[in-house]
């Protein structure tokens, strides 16, 4: 695989793409709305849902409290479908268009840095999640997960991943409709087994009630809304559309293909979490399915990480070159591919892998939520109007540079809303004081979009 290619920058399936942060010019541009939905479908039917909802559950929400929060959690995913409005007008990834609201410098650290982190952190996750799965199914094929098995299984599914990363958007977008077919068949198997072993009425040992509920629901709410948030690259799969594009489309598409799988799935994981002990789904699920049927179960976590990290791994390389990393995003997609496997690595090494998840989705709302929000008022009142040229030109006093490359109204929007997000929060290893003072209720999902917006929007004035 030559990845210096010098082909003409033209999307084309089974060819590595080699447009990275740059502007797609408009006779480059292809495509429906529609197909953003498949895009986000194949990523979103993934295993990583089926154990959130069982860590409502885990929590003490009963099954109708735990519906309710999943469902509530993934509205997020309408500012996803926001955000992707801007990829059409601007011809360019998010991590670009964000200079508009940070500055030229400010961009690198709040949009690019924090982006590059996120990315990479689920990376690796998700890696992790994959591997543990594919350890089991090894187990149910009859090999020894030895330790040089189990090294061997982490790098397939991270070739896997990576591989289709590198080659881009018009590879990604072909293969999605046929990944997203064969996940969905699997998925619609699992809920029947689910569902006819479910318990309708079933109500935790202690059920919840007042204060203790309300706290109990707003952790959930926090951890599942982390993973919408956490999506702020949803122009990156829709700048190769052309300009004129229905934007009520190119949103309805990208929300309703993340939030459907993530509900579905998430509600599955609710439904098993009545039969089962979720602390440890992959092996406890085992007693819901039948047998032929549970290491096509463990094969589909394992392709579900993937088509996961696929378009988390190709939105991290751009925030490597945003920052200013001189190479291909090619190149900047295996940069990354060696981080996430070194934090897949130390998560499988990870005591309690699933404490330490939720307590680092938990935390990542403090900012992630912001960040969204300010990007989302940013559209609103430009009318999403973004301009290529403005949003590429880097030079001092350029329109973006604003007072020494930053934006100081998106810096103040970005620091208070974390600000309120931190003090609002309540995770394993900290609870914020005004979440204390509520009895550990979190409101971190809440807090902090809404004081980083409002800032933004107050305080930008003087920048519009």
């Amino acid at each position: 695989m030559n990845l210096t290619t010098h082909q003409p920058p033209i999307d084309v399936p089974g060819r590595i793409e080699t447009r990275g942060i740059d502007h797609i010019e408009e006779s480059e541009r292809h495509g429906r709305p529609r197909e953003l939905f498949w895009v986000w479908l194949s990523a979103n039917i993934t295993y990583l849902y089926f154990v959130l909802g069982g860590t409502m559950i885990l929590l003490g929400l009963s099954l109708w409290q735990a519906l309710a929060v999943v469902v509530a959690g993934n509205l997020f995913w309408l500012g996803v479908g926001a955000l992707a409005v801007t990829g059409p007008v601007a011809g360019a990834p998010g991590v670009v268009i964000t200079r508009a609201m940070f500055g030229v410098r400010g961009n690198r650290v709040l949009s690019a840095g924090v982006g590059w982190v996120i990315a990479v952190a689920f990376e690796g996750v998700n890696l992790a999640i994959g591997s543990l799965a594919g350890f089991a199914l090894a187990g149910q094929l009859g090999l020894t997960a030895s330790v040089p098995v189990k090294a061997v299984i982490v790098a397939v599914v991270a070739a896997a991943t990576f591989g289709l990363s590198v080659y881009g958007h018009a590879t990604i977008a072909r293969f999605s409709p046929v990944l997203s077919g064969l996940l969905a068949v699997c998925m619609v198997v699992l809920g029947v087994f689910v569902l006819g072993r479910a318990d309708p009425g079933y109500q935790p040992a202690e059920p919840l009630h007042g204060t203790a509920l309300i706290a109990t629901a707003g952790a959930g709410l926090t951890i599942i809304a982390s993973i919408p948030l956490s999506w702020a690259t949803g122009a990156d799969y829709s700048r190769y559309l052309p300009r004129d594009v229905s934007p009520a489309r190119v949103l309805g598409w990208t929300a309703l293909g993340g939030f459907l799988p993530a509900v579905v799935i998430a509600a599955l994981g609710v439904l098993a979490g009545t039969r089962i002990d979720m602390t440890e789904p992959q092996t406890a699920i085992a007693a819901l399915v039948p047998g032929w049927f549970y290491p096509l179960f463990l094969a589909v976590v394992v392709l579900g990480s993937i088509t996961n990290n696929v378009l988390t791994a190709y939105s991290s390389g751009f925030c490597l070159q945003a920052l200013g990393v001189r190479a291909s995003r090619a190149w900047t997609v295996l940069i990354d591919a060696a981080v996430g496997g070194a934090i897949a690595v130390y998560a499988l090494l990870a005591a309690n892998f699933l404490d330490t998840l939720n307590g680092v989705l938990e935390f990542t709302v403090t900012f992630l939520g912001p960040s969204m929000a300010i990007y989302v008022v940013d559209i609103l009142v430009r009318r999403n109007r973004y301009h290529p040229a403005e949003l590429h030109d880097e030079s001092r006093g350029g329109p973006f540079w604003y007072d020494g490359g930053v934006n100081l109204a998106g810096l103040a929007a970005m620091i208070t809303g974390t600000v309120a997000g931190t003090l609002c929060v309540t995770t394993t290893q900290w609870s914020g004081p005004v979440a204390t003072a509520l009895g550990g209720l979190d409101l971190a999902w809440l807090a902090g979009p809404l004081v980083g917006g409002l800032t933004y929007l107050l305080a930008g004035r003087r920048y519009r």
